[in-house]
């Protein structure tokens, strides 16, 4: 007779999670920017660091991505050369007044789709939160491309 009825608050996560950007979905609640959580040499050593090894690496592949296109170019070239592949320089041609005129019609309206758009706002909101932390990152990512 003198029971006490149990309340429950139902928290619907997709309700909670759309209007929450990215980063602090995959990094928890308390994750705001860099600067409330480390000081400003850390957060340069931090982003200095992973700019660096992005850029060399980046620096590496893209050597080997020039050299593939380069040698597979070049190969393509001696192959019709010699007689082994026959190139249609008409259909190519075609094909390329083609593909110009469907870059002509898409880059006549400089809009970017909504989804685009939205995205390009979060990654400037965190850049703006992040300065510190974008800095060391553009810095070691030039002097990985150097290395």
């Amino acid at each position: 007779a003198g029971r006490k009825e149990d309340t429950f608050n139902v928290l619907d996560l997709a309700e909670y999670t759309k209007n929450r950007p990215w980063w602090r979905k995959v990094f928890a609640p308390g994750s705001g920017s860099s600067a409330e959580k480390y000081n400003v040499a850390m957060q340069l050593v931090i982003g200095g660091v992973t700019g660096w090894c992005t850029g060399f690496i980046f620096q590496k592949v893209g050597k080997l991505a020039a050299t593939a296109v380069g040698g597979g170019f070049f190969l393509l070239q001696v192959a019709n050369h010699t007689g082994y592949i026959k190139v249609d320089w008409k259909l190519v041609e075609r094909d390329v007044n083609k593909a110009k005129q469907q870059l002509k019609f898409h880059s006549g309206g400089n809009k970017m789709a909504p989804e685009v758009k939205s995205k390009v706002d979060e990654v400037i909101t965190f850049l703006k939160k992040n300065v510190i932390l974008t800095g060391g990152f553009a810095g070691g990512f030039l002097l990985g491309m150097a290395s």
